[in-house]
């Protein structure tokens, strides 16, 4: 990928910066685009993206799983879904997390997905980043630019301080990934994360407000 998106946040005349509005434009009944990246945009997930989510998610399962917790069995189900969008309309309206999904803007389909999730206030300001991307589009820069769309909101609007983020250390996608959107290395973290049913150690990156864009 060569070049840097134009990201930018949709926002109604008269809504300031606060968190509160800003959460409340996302949990609209119809969510608007929110984030423009220059070849993708990042959105709420609505009850109508089911059958795109449940066919890149299926299509992906061997791609996912390896990295992902272990999948429930209903884990494609439109009740599975229709859990994942109450709880995270619940995590929003609590201020403790966020979920976007993102798309092609030429061919409007699903390209994977991102969660804000774990959101610390008060002297921390921090919160962890989680992504995923479907089998069809991995190895194309598409997270990397969803990342460089998403991180000037999550500091400016989401008024974070620090964003943090964990991969496996076999994961060299997901590393270049965190690179390539400026995440800096902090270390190791033994058997972090519970993954495909084994606890397993995990690489540590994080990015401040503070450092270049």
């Amino acid at each position: 990928m060569t070049g840097s998106p134009q990201a930018s946040a949709e926002r109604r005349p008269g809504v300031g910066p606060g968190l509160r509005e800003t959460l409340l434009e996302f949990l609209s009944p119809e969510p608007r685009i929110l984030l423009h990246g220059r070849t993708l945009y990042l959105r709420s997930p609505r009850a109508s993206d089911y059958k795109a989510w449940a066919a890149v998610r299926s299509l992906s399962k061997n791609h996912l799983e390896p990295w992902e917790p272990v999948w429930a069995d209903d884990a494609l189900t439109r009740a599975a879904f229709r859990r994942r969008l109450a709880a995270q309309n619940a995590e929003a309206r609590a201020e403790t997390g966020l979920g976007l999904f993102v798309f092609g803007r030429g061919d409007q389909r699903l390209i994977g997905g991102v969660t804000i999730s774990n959101v610390r206030r008060g002297v921390i300001q921090s919160a962890s980043l989680g992504y995923w991307v479907g089998a069809p589009y991995a190895g194309r820069g598409a997270m990397t630019e969803a990342l460089q769309a998403l991180l000037p909101f999550l500091f400016d609007r989401f008024g974070l301080h620090r964003v943090e983020a964990a991969c496996m250390p076999e994961n060299a996608a997901s590393r270049r990934v965190l690179e390539k959107a400026g995440f800096a290395y902090e270390g190791r973290a033994r058997a972090y994360r519970k993954i495909a049913g084994e606890w397993r150690d995990h690489l540590l990156f994080a990015k401040l407000a503070r450092d270049p864009r």
